[in-house]
């Protein structure tokens, strides 16, 4: 029970050093939980057990790694750079994929802004670079 513990522990600072918990997803989680079970499956001898989970997790992260790349749009249909950022700019700045909602755009706003604002350390740059970011994605999706 240990073990598990700790590989869950490494596994949620992993994600915090490499800021991609703002992007994590259930079944991020899910496999995470599901390589864990795989472990102990292995440490009690059911290899084809840990085998087909840890495979499991193994595909997620493949999966995850391959996703469709955003694509640039072609400079003749590329929409005009609102507050002078692109969408691209602007969705590495939230941290969200091309394919995010609305709703998903605010999320990632509120979590950056958390870090950011200037009265939780961050700066007022940061903090109007943010406002940016989120008002290029969402005025460009209605």
């Amino acid at each position: 029970m240990k073990v598990v513990l700790v590989l869950a522990a490494l596994a949620l600072y992993w994600a915090w050093k490499k800021r991609e918990t703002q992007a994590l997803r259930i079944g991020d989680v899910a496999a995470v939980v599901a390589a864990i079970i795989g472990v102990r499956f292995g440490m009690k001898g059911q290899i084809p057990l840990a085998l087909l989970s840890i495979g499991g997790a193994g595909w997620w992260y493949w999966f995850r790694k391959n996703e469709a790349p955003d694509k640039p749009l072609r400079a003749d249909r590329a929409p005009p750079a609102i507050g002078g950022m692109s969408t691209e700019q602007a969705r590495a700045v939230l941290g969200v994929s091309r394919l995010a909602d609305e709703d998903e755009i605010r999320a990632a706003h509120r979590r950056l802004l958390l870090r950011v604002h200037p009265d939780l350390g961050g700066t007022a740059d940061q903090t109007a670079e943010a406002n940016a970011a989120r008002d290029a994605l969402i005025v460009r999706r209605t």
